[in-house]
This record gives structure tokens, C-alpha cells and sequence, in this order.
């Protein structure tokens, strides 16, 4: 392999920062938005004309989300301790100087799921009353005491209030691929279902907008989902234009006269604003190439703030003008002095599989650096999941050390279609896996890659697609690396958070009825056929994916003095969050990649 000269270590990739989530604050004089700037994710906001921001939490830990009142006058933020993702809500005015913890059962996890109209009540749904169900509570903003208005059987969100403040719009969060609506009368507490029995549809990024109509992402009737619009009367649903890929991000301007969304082209989104009374959308053009997210219409409808990245551009907030399309960024978060010229595109290819079926997948060439060359095989969570062209330093840092990455979005990824979205579900598991090996075999024909140095690298169930690889295609792999992966589907099951079980089942398979299968399939029963060096990170508090997972195949493997590092993290949970603790983790995965390829 051609030596490179490396001018940074993986901390400097590490210090790159990010800025999203943005909220209008003021009636639209300031954005209040999420950065990394301190090391840990907190509150900031900034003039919406641009200029230096200023921090508006202080806490320890990451903040997670953040929504900001009607008036922009305050915000709630949710925060969680050590990555346990019991998340509690606080409440702070817009210039930061007051902030209140508004949740106080430190054991349950709370969703906010909106402000009324008003200002003066905000609605969540909460586990408290037994850690299993989500049920619906709405909360005065000065002083209240949460009130249960709905008492749920299962995992419940709040997506949005009427106009009037009279009514709640709920989800049931049944699975990745179902999430029936309803309607919830606050007066009378009576619920009604919006959306048909009898099929699995998606449903998200609901609005109800100021014009009573329901503006939602939904794929009933359809492969993909669609920009639609729903009478909340007679549940009579309209197709707004006819994409051929998924459309996401859905925002509505306040006086419910424009919409913008973004459609997710083959992991590429191309940004739209919509004009409902001339029935017709125009494309933001010449944004750079990449993922646009978390989309927030100024109050006078007259600006988008979008959440937009690409493999060269790190994270930030832009602003589209929705009458020229004209854009502009508004935060720049630092690249850490790293030249945005060495940052490298990726170039999207598909390959065969064992049925015939083309994968999509993403491959970046180390520059400089000739075949062949030493890969490293992403492979993304979810399952549900995918693998977009946004920024990653972990990749960008591996191709500065001369490592290609491939990237594939194997059946099961999201973004293509709910059919291939349930390709690998229940029994149809290790047909994934299968898309792994072929993966390898494309690297190979192609002689991009050298055979005896492709290492496989996974997270949460990524995690788990590399333990059944190395277990399954052991010849294939030399190194892999393990984050917060599932070793061993009955004890993961078992143990994950109570919550999160039935909706995990309704992809993976439940013990009831599939308990010989899930064993059949988990790597821990097949360790000794394991050849590849084994690196496992894994925060302790980890809610989804038990740490126990990773001591399994750890100790397993220890114990018959296979290779293995271990990197378990006492105060993280699912996510690696705190600065010291990612470079610590990433500069310890290279040192380990390093040695084996």
C-alpha cells in the first residue's frame, strides 16, 4: 500500500463540528439550534441575519431535541444522563438566562410532542405509569401538573394539535413500517382511528396546518411515500405530485399557504418548496450534493431553515428564500483547520446479489492511493435504516490513512421501497447477511480491493450484521469491529428496554414464536468459527442493546484466547456522545484497523 503523509490524527476529525435542529426564535429575529461547538451537544442560537452565537445550556450531557414555543419567546430541550435515554424536558426562555427542568420521574422516558397554539401548554407522551406504555399528558407551561388526557396500550407519539387546541394527533408506533394514526378529542377524551385497518402503512412527518387539513408523508397505497394531504373529517387522503422515491421532511408554513420537503433520491435529496395555491413545486437548485433534514418555515413563512450536509460540507444551518429559492448558510461550524478540498465524494454503485437483485451502495476511493487497496465494509443500523452521502469523519479520517470505504444499503434499508424494506424481515434474516458476501465479491472483481485486508465495521444492529458475517463468512474478513451489536437475539430480547420489545419483534421475530429461529441465527452459538480480530465498544447504559451483549461474545471468545479488544464505556449509553470518549473509541479503532490491515 502507498505510504500517505497523515497531517491529522483522528482527534482533529473528531473537533470537525456540527449544527442542526434549527427553531425560529423572536417571531423569526434569531435561530436557536443544537452544536457540538463545546464537545458535547447543547443550545445555541444565532441572529437570522448570521454573526457569532451564543450558548444557551450548560449541561453535562447531550440535549437531544428542541422545539421552541409559537411566540419563539421559549423552548423546551430534552436531555437524558449518561446516554440512558430516559429523556426529561426543560424548559428555557429564549436568551437561555432561565431554565427549568419541567419533567421530574427520573426513571421514565418522555417525548414532547408539541406546543398549543397558545403558547401555553405543551402535550408528551411519557412511560411512567408502568415503563412499557407511552400514554399522552398535556402540562401548563407556568407551574401545571401533567394530566394524563389518554391512556395508551402501546408506543405512542403526539404529532400535532388542531388549530383550535381542541384535539391531539397521535401515532401508534407499531414498527418501522406501520404507524396507524388518531384523533384525540381533549374535551371528551375520545379517540378516533384516521387511517385504514388492515395494512401496514407508514405515516410521518404529520402537520395540521392552519387551513384544518392534515399535511403528511405516507405510503398507503403506494411503494414509497408520498407528499399528501388528509380531510381530518372524512379521513379522505390526496396525493400532492407523484415522486418516485421516498419524500421526507415535511414543514408547512404557518399561514399553511406553502410546504417544503425534501425527496430522498437513491440516498440524495433534492429539497422542494411547494406552493398550495398554485398547486406546483419548485426545486432549490445548486445546493451541494447531499442530505437536507429538519426543515422549520419562518414565522412569516417567507424563509426555510434547513439542517444540510454532504460528504464536503460538515452539518450546518441554511436558509432558503421561498420566493427566489435562493439559499445561504447560517452557521459555520469548524472543519478543524482540515482543508475542505481533501474531503472525499463518494461515487454510488450497484451491485448483484445472490437473487439477482441490485444493491445500492457507496463507494469512496482514498486519494492518491492505487488498487488494491485495503477496504472497510460499512454497515449501517436500523435495520431500517441507511447509508446516506452525508458527512462522516469517521470515514473521511480512514481515507486520509489510505483505507477505500464501501457502504452498501443491503435489503432492509429504508429508501427504496417498503418491499425492499422487508426483505430481511423474521426469517428472512440472514438473506442480508448474504448481501454482505456479495459486497466482498464486487471488491474483488472489481480489483479495488485487496482480498486479505477488507474489514467489516457495524453499529447497533450494524453491530450485529458484522458478528453473523465473521460467523457465517469467516474466510472473508480481516479485522472487524463491533459497536453496541446484538450477539445473541433471545438474551437481546429479554433484556432491551421493555418499551422498545414489541416493536423490535415486529421485525425480528418475537421468543414466543420464532425463540428456535432467533437462536439459529445468533452469532454467540457460533463463535469458534470466528477467524477475524474482534474489536467490541459498548456504553454501559445502554437501554436498546444491553451491555451483556457485548460481554457474551467478549468473553466467549477470551476464553478460548481468540483476538479481542474491548472498549466499555461506563458513563455512555447506545450513542458514544462525549467528545473524550469518541476519541478515545475512534483513535483506538484505528490504531486496531492499522494493525490487522
Amino acid at each position: 500500500m502507498q505510504k500517505l503523509s497523515l497531517l491529522f490524527d483522528f482527534e482533529r476529525y473528531l473537533n470537525i463540528r456540527s449544527a442542526y435542529t434549527p427553531v425560529w426564535l423572536y417571531r423569526g429575529q434569531r435561530v436557536a439550534f443544537l452544536t457540538d461547538i463545546t464537545g458535547t451537544p447543547q443550545v445555541w442560537a444565532v441572529d437570522a441575519t448570521g454573526g457569532w452565537p451564543d450558548q444557551l445550556t450548560f449541561f453535562q450531557d447531550k440535549v437531544w431535541t428542541l422545539d421552541a414555543s409559537p411566540d419563539g419567546d421559549r423552548l423546551i430541550c430534552t436531555r437524558d444522563v449518561g446516554g440512558n435515554e430516559r429523556y426529561q424536558l426543560f424548559l428555557l426562555s429564549g436568551d437561555g438566562v432561565e431554565v427549568r427542568r419541567f419533567t421530574q420521574d427520573d426513571e421514565a422516558i418522555h417525548h414532547f410532542g408539541g406546543w398549543s397554539h397558545d403558547g401555553q401548554r405543551i402535550a408528551y407522551v411519557s412511560n411512567a405509569r408502568d415503563g412499557i406504555h407511552f400514554d399522552v399528558y398535556l402540562q401548563a407551561v407556568e407551574d401545571g401538573q401533567p394530566k394524563m388526557v389518554f391512556q395508551s396500550d402501546g408506543n405512542f407519539r403526539v404529532l400535532a394539535w388542531s388549530p383550535d387546541d381542541a384535539q391531539l394527533i397521535l401515532s401508534h408506533e407499531i414498527s418501522s413500517a406501520h404507524q396507524p394514526l388518531y384523533q384525540l378529542e381533549l374535551a371528551s377524551g375520545s379517540v378516533r382511528r384516521l387511517t385504514p385497518e388492515g395494512q401496514a402503512v407508514s405515516n410521518q412527518n404529520v402537520r395540521w396546518a392552519a387551513d384544518g387539513y392534515l399535511y403528511l408523508l405516507t405510503d398507503r397505497d403506494r411503494e414509497f411515500k408520498g407528499l399528501a394531504r388528509m380531510d381530518v373529517v372524512t379521513g379522505r387522503l390526496m396525493y400532492l405530485g407523484d415522486h418516485r422515491w421516498d419524500v421526507e421532511s415535511l414543514a408547512v408554513s404557518p399561514d399553511a399557504r406553502m410546504l417544503a420537503y425534501a425527496a430522498n433520491v437513491d440516498g440524495y435529496a433534492r429539497l422542494y418548496v411547494h406552493d398550495l395555491t398554485a398547486g406546483h413545486s419548485g426545486q432549490v437548485l445548486d445546493l451541494p450534493r447531499g442530505v437536507v433534514a429538519e426543515l422549520a418555515f419562518s414565522p412569516d413563512g417567507k424563509h426555510v431553515a434547513v439542517s444540510l450536509q454532504s460528504p464536503q460540507h460538515n452539518l450546518n444551518i441554511w436558509i432558503v428564500d421561498v420566493e427566489t429559492l435562493n439559499w445561504q448558510q447560517l452557521t459555520h461550524s469548524s472543519l478543524a483547520g482540515i482543508s475542505q478540498g481533501s474531503l472525499v465524494e463518494p461515487g454510488l454503485i450497484h451491485y448483484e446479489t445472490f437473487d439477482g437483485r441490485n444493491i445500492p451502495a457507496f463507494f469512496y476511493h482514498p486519494p492518491g492511493v492505487e488498487p488494491p487497496l485495503p477496504v472497510i465494509l460499512y454497515v449501517h443500523g436500523g435495520p431500517a435504516g441507511q447509508t446516506r452521502p452525508d458527512f462522516d469523519p469517521r470515514f473521511q479520517y480512514f481515507l486520509s490513512r489510505g483505507y477505500a470505504v464501501l457502504a452498501p444499503n443491503v435489503r432492509g434499508s429504508s429508501g427504496y421501497g417498503k418491499a425492499y424494506m422487508a426483505l430481511d424481515d423474521v426469517r428472512k434474516r440472514m438473506d442480508s447477511v448474504a448481501d454482505l458476501k456479495y459486497a466482498v465479491e464486487w471488491l474483488r472483481i472489481s480489483g479495488l480491493a485487496d482480498p486479505d485486508r477488507i474489514a467489516i465495521y457495524g453499529r447497533s444492529y450494524g453491530g450485529f450484521m458484522v458478528l453473523a458475517a465473521i460467523t457465517t463468512y469467516p474466510d472473508l474478513w480481516a479485522a472487524a469491529i463491533d459497536v453496541v451489536g446484538i450477539a445473541n437475539w433471545v438474551t437481546f430480547l429479554e433484556n432491551t428496554g421493555p418499551w422498545r420489545r414489541a416493536h423490535r419483534e415486529k421485525e425480528y421475530g418475537s421468543l414466543e414464536q420464532d425463540r428456535e429461529f432467533l437462536e439459529s441465527i445468533s452469532p454467540i452459538h457460533k463463535v469458534d468459527s470466528i477467524q477475524a480480530p474482534l474489536l467490541v465498544v459498548h456504553g454501559v447504559n445502554d437501554p436498546r442493546v444491553p451491555v451483556t451483549e457485548a460481554d457474551q461474545i467478549v468473553h466467549r471468545l477470551r476464553s478460548r484466547g481468540h483476538p479481542v479488544t474491548y472498549l466499555r464505556y461506563k458513563d455512555e449509553g447506545h450513542k458514544i456522545s462525549k467528545l473524550r470518549n469518541r476519541i478515545d473509541s475512534f483513535s483506538r479503532m484505528a490504531d486496531f484497523l492499522d494493525r490487522y490491515l
